[in-house]
């Protein structure tokens, strides 16, 4: 019985996912999100679905802010001091968010990638889930640019 019960939310899973696939494809502005590492239709579909309009927010950060992928700050006198993660926000955009760069990050350990670029020198000098967490809002900034001014993603080049 329970057996059953397993292969039947299998199915129930699977028949979503293909919907989610669908819909994803169809969107213009999941499409475009779907561009940069590390979203896919799941990601694409949850950031269209759940977020507000990108243009309530003034600035990329203000949607990580939103989001929950930003340091709190306890600046004074001129002097910035930045703390943990606020984890104050959309927490299943977060999760999903920073799933989805923890894959990137383990693909990027596995098959190398190149000097120079941000993240190479991101994981050289910090603890693997500081990238991490910095890759999920640098993502979400990216996906607030691209749900505002359109465009599909470019990967940065690496210079010389």
């Amino acid at each position: 019985m329970l057996v059953e019960a397993l292969r039947s939310l299998q199915e129930q899973v699977k028949s979503l996912d293909t919907e989610i696939a669908a819909r994803a494809k169809a969107d213009d502005t999941a499409h475009r999100l779907m561009t940069v590492p590390g979203i896919g239709p799941l990601i694409a579909t949850a950031l269209e679905a759940m977020a507000p309009p990108a243009e309530t927010f003034r600035s990329g950060r203000d949607f990580a802010a939103w989001i929950g992928l930003t340091p709190i700050q306890r600046s004074t006198g001129g002097k910035e001091r930045l703390g943990r993660t606020s984890r104050m926000g959309e927490r299943t955009l977060r999760r999903l968010l920073i799933i989805a760069s923890s894959a990137v990050v383990r693909w990027a350990k596995r098959k190398g990638v190149p000097s120079g670029s941000w993240l190479h020198r991101m994981l050289a000098r910090k603890p693997p889930m500081v990238v991490i967490v910095a890759l999920a809002n640098k993502t979400a900034r990216i996906a607030w640019a691209l749900m505002t001014r359109g465009g599909i993603y470019r990967a940065p080049t690496v210079a010389a």
